[in-house]
């Protein structure tokens, strides 16, 4: 992790942040590869292993921006209801409107970005645990207003029969044929596409000015102020940033599922986006990955066993913040440290 000192000099203790070297471009081009050629050849015969993973995939996404949150010190517990506003925004869009769901996609994020710079312009100034707190609350006041949101949202019944993504033409040619309920692999490809994508934005985020100033007010706000920094506004930025994301998922859950209910994202989901950056690592770009991967996957692996299922699965998740407190990820930290100390 990088760290802005009093002086404007910089210090490194970990890779978020970090430059791009051959090594990281090789790494990065070794994971894309797995994801559209790796999995396809390997599983691709094999439906269930393609969803697991493709809602990996997706979570991942989302769980980048609880990560971005992180960057400015705030603990964000309300990702789960913008993943709902912008699944609900697409849901309507396409069902009573017939409006593509190519286009509903930017437009549930845009649309959960905006209300995210609403509702954290005055929430943003809260920090710790009261912060904490106040996302968790909007979580569920988001699922009350679905669920009483009268014809708008259909109540408890949901919004039902959305239309899976169309077809792409430009200029009569068809770029991108219409996906099927029943074939996964399309979905999986687009969350793949969406994760890559994701990965690289928020790493040229966290390498641009922009990241700096993030960085440096979870380090020291009002040292920050001191220098002129606009405090509120780079916050509301990253919450923003973080709402966005949130939208982008939700609008594709709802494509994939094609339906939607008050309950499809309640406040254990945005307690699962927070544990999939403390087990991966807060201080590795690649953590929410990790930890979302290793979770979803986990659970999966469980469901053979589905009365102990939820019992296994908190004590691995106790096991691992109790050994390892700065997430999986540190442990290749470690191992380079002792490579480093033996070559001393």
């Amino acid at each position: 992790m990088h760290q802005v000192t009093d002086d404007g000099g910089q210090t490194t203790a970990g890779e978020a942040g970090d430059a791009l070297t051959p090594r990281r471009i090789i790494r990065f081009t070794g994971f894309v590869l797995l994801l559209f050629v790796g999995v396809p050849v390997i599983l691709g015969r094999w439906p269930y292993f393609i969803t697991v993973l493709t809602n990996a995939a997706v979570l991942s996404f989302i769980s980048l921006g609880v990560w971005i949150t992180f960057s400015i010190g705030r603990m964000n517990l309300a990702q789960g209801a913008f993943a709902l506003v912008g699944g609900y925004v697409t849901a309507i869009l396409a069902t009573r409107y017939g409006i593509s769901f190519w286009v509903c996609l930017p437009l549930s994020g845009l649309v959960s970005a905006a209300l995210g710079a609403l509702i954290g312009w005055p929430m943003l100034r809260l920090k710790g645990v009261y912060f904490a707190m106040t996302t968790l609350s909007l979580t569920e006041a988001i699922r009350l207003l679905a669920l009483n949101g009268g014809d708008v949202t259909k109540g408890a019944t949901g919004i039902v029969n959305v239309p899976p993504p169309g077809a792409i033409r430009v200029l009569g040619l068809t770029v991108l044929p219409p996906f099927s309920s029943a074939d996964p692999m399309p979905y999986y490809f687009l969350a793949s596409a969406m994760l890559a994508l994701g990965l690289i934005g928020v790493w040229r985020l966290s390498t641009s000015r922009l990241g700096w100033v993030f960085r440096s007010l979870r380090q020291n706000e009002d040292l920050a102020t001191s220098i002129g920094i606009n405090v509120a506004k780079y916050r509301v930025m990253a919450f923003s940033l973080c709402c966005f994301m949130a939208g982008i998922g939700g609008a594709f859950f709802v494509a994939s599922q094609q339906n939607i209910y008050p309950s499809s994202y309640t406040v254990a989901d945005s307690v699962n986006f927070l544990l999939y950056c403390f087990l991966g690592g807060l201080d590795y770009l690649f953590g929410p990955v990790v930890g979302a991967f290793l979770l979803v996957i986990a659970f999966e692996l469980l469901h053979a066993i589905q009365d102990y299922q939820t019992l296994i699965y908190g004590a691995l998740m106790i096991f691992c913040m109790l050994c390892l407190p700065n997430g999986i990820l540190s442990l290749r930290l470690r191992r380079v440290g002792e490579r480093q100390n033996s070559k001393a």
